[in-house]
């Protein structure tokens, strides 16, 4: 097809009229080449990592599985021979629908989740949900019990405040955020609404490997750091919310998956967008949603089926975090994680280096190796790798390597 029976290159044609910015000189478009439509949508170059890909250790928006990435890049010009990107289409025209009640469906089969839950794919990040859960699940003079082993889930507890009243029942702050309490020396308020937690916490490196009993029955937890990273007894919760910019897609959608008992008793002054009632009934779309990241989540959890599901995933998880850890424990003090054993994060690898003054040299001489975004959180400083579902076990080989040969250079 050559660019003149195109439909879409009439803006291409007779431009004579210099295009201006700010300068009095005229500058023009250089010649360049434009490909037709039929072209544009052929199967994409196959990529390496080794030419074309970093090894993206950011804690979120994270690294996604390549797959996904060049099946997206596939669709993106038209998805599904509809003639239109996702990116364009109707919330409520079939084509979205059926995006977005299939990934709703392959969730469920992921988690197993129990038909007396609801799933909501809604807005805000994980920290817009601190507010919405106190706001949907009690009233301001209700008691809440919060659990915080690291920065996230001080936040949801300070959050909460104008909502409610919560107790905060253990912190790990004076430990400086290395562990999770034994769950029988809690002493849970009786008349707590619910019990909150943050799964994982992806500042610190803290991980529940186990979930505490809520007396009142309700536990909310925040999980958007291990999110779908492995099999999770959804009945076990009320509330589980997410920000997908970790595990399942790219940033702008959270994910809700509330039990329908607890809907439908918001506060008087809750907005509409934060209303579960509302955006259940619904169906998430209230109003128009994050409609590509839905998309984008979709293909990450059939990506995650094809993988055989979440007992697959949290054994590869496992796999590449004991590699990294063995190789901080085996470095005779070179490399220190901070975190009790028991309860290191298989998503967050946060250490330190003995001699502080070469973790910047590690950051930049990792970066010249493609591996990028290893500086640890501004808050806490050193190193932290997040090595989430998508990356490869050679991107952690690759890093087990550096820091070997790094500390061989510099001990």
């Amino acid at each position: 097809m050559s660019m003149a029976t195109s439909p879409h290159t009439a803006l291409f044609q007779n431009r004579t009229t210099p295009f201006r910015l700010s300068s009095p000189r005229p500058t023009f478009f250089k010649p360049t080449s434009i490909k037709c439509a039929t072209q544009l949508h052929t199967q994409p170059p196959p990529l390496t990592h080794a030419q074309d890909r970093v090894f993206n250790f950011a804690a979120g928006p994270a690294t996604l599985p390549e797959k996904v990435l060049l099946r997206a890049q596939s669709e993106l010009y038209n998805w599904g021979g509809s003639g239109m990107s996702v990116m364009e289409m109707s919330h409520r025209g079939k084509e979205f629908l059926s995006i977005i009640q299939k990934a709703e469906s392959d969730l469920r089969t992921l988690l197993q989740i129990p038909p007396e839950y609801s799933v909501l794919f809604l807005q805000g990040g994980a920290t817009t949900q601190f507010a919405a859960v106190p706001l949907n699940l009690c009233s301001p003079d209700d008691a809440v019990d919060f659990i915080v082993t690291g920065s996230w889930g001080d936040k949801a507890a300070k959050e909460a405040q104008k909502y409610c009243k919560p107790n905060v029942i253990w912190s790990g702050k004076s430990e400086k955020y290395t562990k999770v309490p034994s769950f029988g020396d809690l002493k849970q308020n009786p008349g707590a609404r619910y019990l909150h937690i943050c799964a994982n916490e992806t500042i610190h490196g803290v991980e529940y490997k186990e979930y505490p009993v809520s007396q009142s029955g309700v536990l909310v937890a925040d999980m958007s750091s291990n999110f779908c990273s492995k099999p999770v007894d959804v009945s076990k919760f009320g509330v589980i919310y997410a920000g997908v910019q970790k595990n399942v897609g790219p940033s702008g959608v959270t994910i809700v998956i509330i039990k329908k008992d607890l809907i439908g008793n918001a506060q008087g002054l809750t907005p509409v967008m934060l209303d579960y009632k509302i955006q259940d009934d619904n169906n998430s779309l209230y109003n128009t949603p994050p409609c590509y990241g839905i998309y984008m989540c979709g293909l990450v959890f059939e990506h995650l089926l094809e993988l055989g599901g979440l007992v697959e995933v949290e054994k590869n998880n496992k796999k590449k975090a004991e590699i990294l850890y063995n190789t901080i424990d085996e470095s005779k003090g070179f490399y220190r994680c901070p975190v009790e054993k028991s309860v290191r994060s298989l998503m967050n690898v946060p250490f330190t280096l003995e001699k502080s003054e070469l973790e910047a040299v590690f950051v930049k001489e990792a970066a010249k190796e493609k591996m990028v975004e290893l500086k640890g959180h501004r808050s806490v400083g050193g190193i932290r790798a997040s090595i989430y579902n998508a990356m490869p076990l050679a991107g952690v080989e690759k890093l087990v390597a550096f820091m070997k040969d790094f500390q061989a250079r510099h001990a």
